[in-house]
């Protein structure tokens, strides 16, 4: 008698049997939450990237720092690349005079997609003033490089006094940034956006590097190395999801990753509740300071992953910047708090 023909289960049907799974892991087990979070010694997880010795880890190899310096800045890649997951990490943002610093934690497949790359930014952005960084964050899915969904924000701390958890949740239908617990941006996958979610297996990076050219002030301001060595630090990194091997990514490969994506479903972190909407209402009211979503020069047709948010459009002009008025009475006011 022949072998039967292996059928594979439509996508939808998966996706439905994720949810149901995720369903049924919250009425058995107690959902994942922040305080439980399963953090990695850095040889669990990572390598050095770039940079040499510019890259330093503790004794206890759970803390990482990553210097800039005239010679060179530095990073670290995870070892393996993740089909959906949630990457976090407390970071403490260098202090003083960081114009011109970039400080990334990210997720990308740029490395084996060079044309059709997906990403996940955080990244920080120094400033002229101490502890006046900025955060921004930003999507590319399969390239598209030239619709950047970047959005700037203030953050109502000093991040360089002390570290601070930064957290990207990604599911085949949702993207969410936090920092600390607090959600900060939600992208919900719709039919509109196509191939520009990202869809691919990425790998987590962090960087520390020279951004002269357009990080403060669209590059007004360039590093000085009279303030170097800039040093970031990394600690309680946390990688959860599934490992795959993008080139054996073959259809129903992804079957496998079937209770990894359920269990990552099932976590606190997954979903934003009522509470972490108002929260995320707040601080977007009080800290964004760019979005592309209000950005009427650049995107004349809105894209299509917008939420329009009328306290957040009252906050911003047409260029989706902070209103000059709304700018000149921040100068005015202490760069601390929510401001």
């Amino acid at each position: 008698m022949g072998e039967g023909r292996r059928t594979r289960t439509p996508p939808r049907l998966l996706a439905a049997a994720f949810v149901f799974a995720a369903a049924a892991l919250h009425q058995f087990f107690p959902a994942a939450a922040f305080s439980e979070l399963e953090t990695l010694r850095f040889e669990e997880g990572y390598s050095n990237l770039f940079g040499g010795s510019n890259l330093q880890r503790f004794d206890d190899d759970r803390t990482v720092r990553l210097v800039l310096d005239r010679h060179t800045g530095s990073g670290f890649i995870s070892s393996d690349l993740y089909d959906h997951g949630f990457f976090s990490a407390k970071i403490k943002l260098p202090s003083n005079y960081t114009a011109g610093v970039v400080v990334a934690f990210y997720t990308s497949n740029g490395d084996i997609f060079k044309r059709n790359h997906d990403e996940l930014d955080f990244e920080f952005l120094g400033c002229a003033r101490s502890g006046s960084w900025k955060l921004q964050t930003n999507i590319y899915g399969n390239g598209s490089t030239q619709r950047g969904r970047e959005e700037r924000y203030l953050l109502p701390f000093d991040p360089s006094l002390e570290a601070h958890r930064y957290s990207i949740f990604w599911s085949p239908d949702t993207i969410i940034f936090y920092v600390d617990e607090t959600p900060i941006r939600e992208v919900r996958r719709s039919a509109a956006m196509g191939g520009e979610y990202p869809s691919k297996p990425m790998a987590l990076y962090a960087t520390i590097w020279d951004g002269s050219s357009w990080a403060t002030s669209g590059g007004r301001y360039a590093v000085d190395y009279k303030f170097a060595p800039f040093v970031s630090e990394f600690s309680e990194l946390v990688l959860a999801g599934c490992r795959v091997d993008p080139i054996e990514m073959v259809p129903g490969a992804r079957d496998r990753c079937a209770a990894a994506e359920a269990a990552l479903l099932a976590a606190d972190y997954a979903a934003v509740s009522a509470a972490g909407r108002r929260a995320m209402a707040r601080f977007r009211e009080k800290n964004i300071v760019y979005s592309a979503c209000y950005d009427s020069l650049r995107y004349p047709v809105p894209l299509p992953d917008c939420d329009f948010v009328p306290a957040e459009k009252d906050r911003l002009d047409e260029t989706g910047h902070l209103k000059r008025a709304l700018r000149r009475r921040r100068r005015r006011r202490p760069s601390r708090g929510d401001i």
